[in-house]
């Protein structure tokens, strides 16, 4: 708007100063009073029209500005009277005439000041709402927040005195905390389920460990007798005390090794790992065995599949599962061990044609200690397929039991996006 009005004062200067050249003095004045006639009292152009010595001729101002003109000729004044209470800025541009006149052309600037302090106080109690807003905002956000926050100590506290059913409640509003919440409430999940199986795993330890343990001391006070008064020698009674306590150092240390195992800490040991090479290992060494206790093993492994993992850990894991099949698969029997390619990754598959495990039980027979009631007569803790899982999730794998028809598969399934490698 400044812009305009400089535009249209240096308009109305070239046309006053043309009238002049072309009409003198008197043509200038008459122009000069035909414009302010049809103006407006209230309108904004100025004229002015002064001698030598800046006393008015003609014009609606009544004295020549006392101001300085800037390099350009314009000039910034205030009209009114300094005692007058309200004055306002006008815009004007000086032309000097021949033969001593001077020429002042301009604008009054009420209009466009009173836009801008209209504009300004717009800005002002924008802004000031803006902040009002913000605050009131802030405060109901961050009580939603804080309110959000209590609920998730509170939980925990519930969890710290020995609540691990307690759970998060979430809102379902997809922010930072709502992500927190479901993290926190998978932790607490992960807690009570890691919970729970040390209180199993110590029921079944106290059950299954009780029994050698009984046996075992029992031993070892007919050794202290000078006299069994069973037909035993006191070499027979240490070598089963011996055999006995064998037995519960094996449970321990598979139990450590488990604990080892699912802790992760094997994984900087992890490297690239020759499946076809692991499997033929495998064969060779448990192939002997399955021929003496009268089972067949079959093996037929893809050639050129590697995965990255702890190689000992893999052939225990494998191992386990062909011990499993001398346990538990009658002479006669059939084990098939192979190794293939899948769209999920690498696959390692052993299946025998055993009587297999019910469909409700091949969740519970990877806890530890648990085992079949057909089984319990037979030797083993009830650790094998324990570790065979704990090695599985170290290696971020799956562990897979399903049917066979007959008999049991058992399959380690490796993700293609983590630890598959099929070479060419």
């Amino acid at each position: 708007m400044l812009r305009q009005a400089d535009e249209t004062i240096e308009a109305e200067i070239a046309g006053l100063a043309e009238r002049y050249q072309t009409g003198g003095l008197v043509g200038l004045t008459t122009l000069i009073e035909r414009r302010l006639a049809r103006q407006q009292p209230t309108g904004s152009s100025l004229y002015l029209v002064a001698d030598a010595a800046y006393r008015p001729r003609v014009g609606n101002l009544s004295a020549w500005p006392q101001v300085e003109a800037d390099t350009d000729g314009w000039l910034n004044f205030r009209l009114g009277q300094p005692e007058e209470e309200e004055t306002h800025w006008a815009r004007a541009r000086q032309f000097r005439l021949g033969r001593g006149y001077y020429l002042l052309a301009g604008r009054d600037m009420y209009e466009l000041e009173s836009i801008r302090v209209t504009v300004v106080q717009t800005i002002a109690w924008g802004f000031a709402l803006t902040i009002v807003l913000a605050l009131v905002g802030g405060v109901l956000v961050s009580r939603g927040r804080i309110r959000r926050v209590t609920v998730i100590n509170r939980a925990i506290s519930d969890v710290v005195a020995g609540d691990l059913t307690r759970r998060i409640p979430t809102d379902a509003t997809g922010d930072d905390i709502e992500q927190l919440t479901n993290n926190l409430n998978r932790m607490l999940a992960e807690l009570e389920e890691q919970v729970d199986a040390v209180q199993r795993v110590s029921d079944n330890i106290a059950h299954d460990l009780r029994t050698p343990l009984a046996r075992l001391r029992t031993r070892l006070e007919l050794l202290r007798e000078s006299e069994t008064g069973l037909g035993e020698s006191r070499y027979e009674l240490a070598e089963r005390a011996v055999v006995e306590a064998d037995g519960l150092l094996a449970t321990f240390n598979a139990l450590l090794r488990i604990a080892r195992i699912e802790a992760g800490r094997r994984r900087q040991e992890f490297s690239r790992v020759d499946i076809t090479r692991l499997i033929h290992d495998v064969a060779e060494l448990y192939g002997p065995l399955l021929d003496e206790a009268g089972l067949r093993l079959n093996t037929q492994p893809e050639g050129g599949l590697t995965v990255v993992g702890d190689r000992d850990l893999l052939f225990q894991a494998v191992a386990n599962l062909i011990d499993n099949v001398l346990k538990h698969v009658p002479s006669g029997g059939c084990v098939m061990l192979t190794s293939r390619y899948s769209t999920s990754g690498v696959d390692i598959v052993v299946a025998d044609n055993g009587p297999g495990v019910p469909a409700d039980e091949r969740i519970r027979v990877l806890e530890r200690f648990y085992r079949l009631d057909a089984s319990r007569t037979k030797p083993g803790a009830g650790l094998g397929l324990s570790l065979v899982a704990a090695v599985a999730k170290l290696h971020d794998a799956t562990l897979l039991l399903s049917e066979n028809h007959p008999g049991l598969q058992v399959a380690l399934c490796f993700g293609s996006g983590f630890t598959v490698d099929k070479e060419a």
